[in-house]
């Protein structure tokens, strides 16, 4: 099957000789739109550490914002600068962290549907070498021949 990461298989149901019934179909489909969603979660994950990496860079080393302690000197806008800063890494982590749990969920449902798109076109004749390379992308694709999902060899 194509893996999270969306490379795709050459292969999968053409030049198999056997049929895709649709039900295998509509998990392809399902699968297809599951690696669609984790492109754009990867999107997320990648912004957040950039945004992570932007503002800790911006933080100067050694100094923590409560360092200074209460101060009359003008520190005030250093104070500020150093708060938008920590706030910024904490929005990121955050962002992060929400994106790698939707990404960990995510990766149970593929597997899930995966082991049933496997047991659908093992029971419709192919192996379980061929159904588990089978490329979903081309799979939920419709027939060419007829405009349908149903049939298509």
């Amino acid at each position: 099957m194509s893996s999270m990461s969306g490379n795709a298989r050459a292969g999968g149901a053409r030049g198999s000789g056997h049929a895709v019934p649709a039900h295998a179909r509509e998990l392809a489909a399902r699968l297809s739109a599951l690696f669609e969603k984790d492109s754009r979660i990867v999107a997320r994950l990648n912004s957040a550490q950039r945004r992570l990496r932007h503002a800790n860079d911006r933080l100067p080393s050694g100094v923590a914002p409560d360092a200074f302690g209460p101060t009359c000197d003008g520190s005030g806008p250093v104070l500020a600068g150093l708060r938008e800063i920590h706030w910024q890494v904490h929005r990121a982590f955050c962002e992060y962290q929400s994106a790698c749990e939707e990404r960990r969920q995510l990766a149970v449902e593929v597997g899930e549907l995966a082991v049933q798109l496997t047991d659908a076109l093992c029971a419709a004749g192919f192996s379980q070498q061929d159904a588990r390379r089978a490329d979903v992308h081309q799979l939920a694709q419709p027939c060419p021949a007829s405009g349908t999902t149903d049939g298509w060899r």
